[in-house]
């Protein structure tokens, strides 16, 4: 499913336009990502939780030269997925 079958299905779902629907979606998704941006945790109770961890430093391996470089510590978004969802995917 990509966006915009997001956006029909949130429409359809909800009885809303897809006008609405899609400024609903889009207000989500900002509400979130300004959220992890901030390194605050989201909670969705019965979806899951979106939160952001630090990867430390590590050595991989170029694929192309097969020398060892260094890979640079990063902040990555993690996803848990809440009890209701796991079931549902069962």
């Amino acid at each position: 499913m990509n966006k915009t079958e997001l956006v029909n299905a949130i429409a359809e779902k909800a009885g809303l336009s897809k006008a609405d629907a899609k400024g609903a979606l889009e207000a989500t998704l900002n509400a979130i990502s300004e959220a992890l941006t901030n390194n605050d945790k989201v909670a969705l109770v019965g979806f899951g939780t979106f939160s952001v961890t630090e990867k430390g430093e590590r050595t991989g391996i170029n694929p192309s030269t097969k020398q060892p470089i260094v890979i640079p510590a990063r902040k990555v978004v993690k996803f848990k997925p809440g009890s209701e969802l796991a079931d549902c995917v069962k």
